[in-house]
């Protein structure tokens, strides 16, 4: 196991995100209208943190952000965190 050194610890290089939504266990229909009315309410660039517990979303998060223009740059299943496009 290799011990990390405080020096060597690397602030995260996202801020915090601007809002959260615990999306539960909704499935792909009613969590894509859900996203994207909650998303378009954070400032571009801006960080979204979603919590879903269906067991589609690590292979649904990619794919929806893919096809929107969205970053997804955190997941850790059940929490996904996506930056929302500039523009």
């Amino acid at each position: 196991m290799k011990v990390v050194k405080e020096s060597e610890v690397v602030e995260n290089e996202f801020p915090s995100p601007e809002a959260s939504w615990d999306a539960g266990d909704l499935g792909c229909g009613e969590l894509v209208l859900g996203l994207f009315v909650r998303i378009k309410k954070i400032t571009p660039g801006g960080i979204f943190r979603v919590i879903i517990q269906d067991p589609a979303a690590p292979e649904d998060m990619p794919a929806w952000c893919r096809m929107t223009g969205h970053k997804l740059v955190g997941a850790t299943h059940p929490e996904y965190l996506i930056q929302r496009k500039e523009k």
